[in-house]
């Protein structure tokens, strides 16, 4: 059925498509949940009601929950951890009314605390004052401020924008006088792997596109950047649009593919502002469009905005989403390179991954192997939050000691932290007491049981109970699981369920046989890595937080020297 509906939603193409129409209709009614607008969505794609409710009601802003929401708090992990949002609500409370108030995560605002979403626009940090006057007269300061620094010389990623001539001048070099052959053994020398948090090899997955069989192939930036800490690819997006552009351009013109899209998430306003006017300015030089600089390449480029999914992070989560299919991850194979959006082969890269292709085209890919380490190579971005005395953005070398990044160029900490969770609610979470040991890059991180993932940092205050944590990484997956496999949908929420019951319970302890048998079935048995990847940072806390959490389970685990079995239930 799900190829039928691929089929169908070609038919009407990129322009306009029927998620678009969604997300329209609820910004227009506040929900796309209505009988009208949902009949006539069916009747228009072919799709059917029952499809098009699927997918509507699964979305955050799309929802008929969402309708009469005035105001978004941000709930994500690093707003959290700051204790600032409590407060925060409280005040929103004095201006609206409880039922106008909604939830959001993440709004990238992890670097400040006390994020919100009014109007279509992001504030953090904001005082009383600032608050009735934003409430009072809708003029407000959404400014997102915060610093960025390089440990690299010259910066790569965060180097300053020299123009579009300058920028572009390898990419104009590349079409008009380049090969493609070449291209490809340039970007297999460079050993970038992909910034997303799985770490595969760009030029297998490029590879894999340009050698696939049809004449219609897409390009799809994956900016659907989700997990609570991370404003990574919002800074790119932001500040340094045009490397995520021209990362998108070359790998168009590298597969044969005439059309690219940005799915970016709804969190981000600005960001679907900003790249808006840089894809602009790329048509009014023409380098966007038909036969580029006279070279035949035809190529388009145009974002599509979310509407509050974390799972469309997922890559095939995000293609069934631009399809106006329900979110739901697809098995694999066939991998996106094959049958991709439209079931078109399609090179789906995240955001950075796409904005490392400049330093390539410009160092060439063995310059660029040079820095990092042989197998982690190049640079990454790292996003630091609110505990850190110098939060912000950091480029450094893969390769570098985590140490160095938290203690020589951040300055530490700004009060007493336990553990610091790397790549988001599904990357490792790590104690301070391993923090030493870390390298930032790949190898480093898997080896030690933890994942760098996006590199996003959480920090955990030595005052915020493990128990806690553990319970909102669970409530995450559970809220946002897409429901196609049972491991995912239903231990997320078993596992919420255990753990709330533990708190709030004191004769209640959780059998840590069951717990590990649940963690285990999530881990092994999932569809894509949200219900496969929580597991990680749970087993992490429940292995170097011992003592903090064991008066919350019983089991023969915890009596030294004897085999581990299951005690008898606890009614």
């Amino acid at each position: 059925m799900s190829k039928n509906l691929s089929a169908l939603s070609f038919r009407k193409g990129i322009e306009k498509n029927v998620f678009e129409r969604m997300v329209d209709a609820a910004e227009k009614a506040g929900t796309a949940e209505k009988n009208e607008t949902v009949r006539q969505m069916g009747v228009d794609h072919l799709f059917g009601d029952a499809v098009t409710l699927g997918a509507v009601s699964f979305y955050d802003f799309l929802k008929k929950e969402n309708e009469g929401k005035k105001v978004f708090v941000c709930n994500g992990s690093a707003c959290l951890c700051a204790g600032t949002q409590a407060k925060l609500h409280h005040s929103l409370e004095t201006h609206f009314e409880k039922e106008q108030i909604g939830h959001i995560c993440c709004l990238g605002r992890c670097h400040e605390g006390s994020a919100f979403q009014y109007n279509g626009k992001n504030y953090s940090g904001q005082s009383p004052a600032a608050l009735e006057n934003l409430f009072e007269t809708g003029e407000g300061d959404s400014e997102d401020r915060y610093a960025v620094h390089s440990a690299v010389e010259p910066a790569l990623l965060t180097a300053e924008f020299p123009g579009i001539e300058k920028y572009y001048a390898p990419f104009r070099d590349l079409i008009t006088k380049g090969d493609r052959d070449a291209l490809g053994l340039e970007l297999k020398e460079s050993g970038l792997r992909g910034r997303g948090g799985a770490g595969f090899p760009l030029h297998f997955k490029w590879a894999s596109c340009r050698a696939a069989e049809g004449s219609v192939k897409y390009i799809v930036c994956n900016a659907d950047e989700g997990d609570p800490g991370a404003y990574i690819d919002k800074y790119l997006m932001e500040k340094q649009p045009h490397s995520v552009l021209l990362g998108m351009m070359v790998a168009g013109w590298f597969a044969g593919a005439e059309n690219g899209i940005l799915y970016i998430r709804a969190e981000y306003p600005e960001s679907v502002t900003i790249i808006n006017d840089a894809i602009a300015e790329l048509r009014a030089v023409g380098l966007l469009g038909k036969d580029i600089l006279g070279t035949g390449f035809n190529f388009m480029l145009k974002s599509i905005k979310g509407a509050g999914a974390y799972i469309c992070g997922e890559e095939t989560a995000l293609l069934a989403s631009l399809e106006g299919q329900r979110p739901e991850v697809r098995t694999r194979p066939p991998f996106p390179t094959i049958e991709g959006l439209f079931r078109k082969p399609t090179i789906l890269n995240n955001v950075e991954t796409f904005s490392n292709i400049h330093p390539i085209l410009t160092l060439g890919g063995k310059n660029y192997a040079k820095i990092g380490t042989p197998q982690s190579t190049g640079t990454k971005l790292m996003s630091l939050d609110s505990h850190f005395v110098k939060p912000g953005i950091y480029e450094v070398a893969m390769g570098t000691p985590l140490e160095e990044v938290f203690y020589g160029m951040a300055g530490g900490f700004s009060q007493p932290i336990k553990a610091v969770q790397i790549g988001g609610p599904l990357g490792g979470l790590i104690p301070m007491s391993h923090i030493a040991q870390l390298t930032v890059d790949f190898e480093s991180f898997k080896k030690a049981g933890f994942l760098l993932g996006h590199a996003g940092a959480v920090s955990i205050p030595e005052w915020f109970p493990m128990i806690e944590y553990i319970q909102h990484l669970f409530q995450f997956t559970a809220d946002e699981s897409c429901g196609k496999c049972f491991p995912c949908r239903l231990g997320s929420t078993r596992g919420k369920e255990l753990i709330a019951k533990a708190r709030e319970d004191d004769s209640f302890k959780i059998e840590r046989e069951l717990l590990d048998d649940l963690l285990d079935t999530m881990e092994i048995t999932s569809l894509c890595a949200l219900g496969g990847g929580v597991p990680l940072p749970i087993k992490n806390a429940l292995q170097h937080f011992d003592d903090e959490l064991r008066g919350y389970f019983v089991g023969n685990i915890y009596e030294k020297g004897k085999e581990y079995r299951a005690s008898p239930a606890t009614n």
